[in-house]
């Protein structure tokens, strides 16, 4: 993160007879950075589509903005040279007047290191930050790379080409003085109430889960689980809720599910089970987050889902859909769909034992499925034919008005 500093002092000039007071404030200018990779696959293919026309990268976010790469095989423009192409970054959201430096960098796939790059951020103290004016401005290089040249280089592999773009957004305010500091430490209730189920200390009720037995405390989970709540507590409360026998789940499970009621944290999986890889940990993923359902821990569901967006894959994401749409995680599932639609996913995915599963559990999601397909294969015969239809509203780097529009 880049910083720009200032600093101001006023002094108020009082007569000798009266004590002197002063005071400060700092103005503080810096950037906000972030990085997206976007990778074009069949340059081969979309070389011709076109003066002008171009390809886009998904849209990311960087400093309270969304951005997008544009790429123009054959050049923005005729009168600058179709004999390049032409590479630019795109104010993809509401903002006026946004500052911001820029990086621009062709990835050399060789490993040598000799990327190409075209920096905003080292010519900073020469013009300062670029501002883009509203949504759709764009800043970037119409002769970015001579084509002949690109496509002779180690730039260009397996019909590939990598970018890697850099943005800083300039954000400022201003910090007055501070009267007092004092350093408070994060919560540790936690741990209070995680030493109380290690201890089993006042438990007064237990769980027998799969053979195995364990003791907690049922004012604490009636706190954290409505569920747990009118289980122990409610008009219709277990007879026996002195010992509890819980069916269809497995110990280890239930466990995790005990620790992060009290801890407010998941354990370590592999000093705890010994899950040492991606496979098992995705597994005991699937099933906490049906128990995590089932208790109503919504913010240990939410953990899960973001735990099986991560580790998404061939063997498991069918049974990840299955189980996203079961317990009605809809973020998850748009992931799962996305990740099996893809045409480099789909074949393998249907051959996975998973799969088989997912077409007996929940044969509506197949539907869910083809039209994911059917979109992505839209899209990519659009691509064939060169479609061409600007994007985002805006002007190019030299303020010029163009006439895009989102799809």
């Amino acid at each position: 993160m880049g910083t720009i500093e200032t600093r101001r002092e006023f002094i108020h000039s009082k007569p000798s007879s009266s004590p002197t007071s002063s005071s400060a404030s700092t103005s503080r200018t810096e950037t906000v950075n972030g990085t997206h990779e976007f990778k074009i696959k069949g340059y081969s293919l979309a070389k011709g589509m076109g003066i002008g026309k171009y390809i886009t990268s998904d849209t990311f976010a960087v400093g309270g903005y969304a951005w997008a790469i544009y790429f123009y095989p054959d050049g923005k423009s005729a009168e600058d040279n179709a004999a390049y192409v032409s590479l630019f970054l795109a104010l993809a959201s509401e903002g006026t007047d946004v500052r911001a430096l820029f990086e621009l960098t062709l990835l050399d796939q060789s490993g040598k290191g000799n990327h190409k790059v075209h920096s905003h951020f080292n010519r900073m103290l020469d013009g300062g930050p670029y501002t883009l004016k509203y949504r759709g401005s764009m800043w970037g290089y119409k002769r970015f790379y001579k084509r002949t040249l690109l496509e002779t280089s180690d730039y260009l592999k397996d019909d590939c080409l990598i970018i890697h773009c850099c943005v800083g957004v300039v954000k400022s305010h201003t910090e007055g003085p501070k009267i007092y500091s004092i350093t408070v430490p994060p919560s540790d209730i936690g741990q209070h109430f995680g030493k109380i189920l290690e201890s089993g200390k006042g438990a007064d009720v237990s769980f027998e889960v799969d053979g195995e037995v364990f003791a907690a405390h049922k004012l604490v989970l009636a706190a954290r689980s409505p569920v747990f709540r009118a289980q122990l507590f409610g008009p219709m409360k277990d007879q026996y809720s002195q010992s509890i026998k819980v069916e269809d789940m497995l110990a280890p499970v239930f466990k995790v599910i005990l620790y992060f009621i009290y801890w407010d944290a998941l354990p370590d999986m592999q000093e705890l089970f010994g899950l040492d890889s991606k496979w098992a940990s995705s597994l005991m993923a699937q099933h906490l987050l049906a128990a995590a359902d089932r208790y109503a821990l919504e913010r240990l569901r939410l953990l899960c889902e973001a735990k099986l967006c991560e580790d998404v894959a061939i063997n498991t994401v069918a049974t990840t859909l299955a189980l996203a749409e079961q317990h009605h995680c809809f973020q998850l599932k748009d992931v799962c769909l996305k990740f099996i639609a893809s045409p480099e996913n789909l074949r393998a995915v249907m051959q996975t034992d998973g799969f088989e599963y997912l077409k007996e559990s929940c044969p509506l999601v197949l539907s869910e499925l083809l039209q994911y397909v059917a979109r992505i294969g839209k899209h990519s015969v659009k691509a064939r034919a060169y479609h061409n239809e600007p994007y985002l509203d805006g002007s190019d780097v030299n303020g010029r008005r163009v006439k895009p529009r989102l799809y």
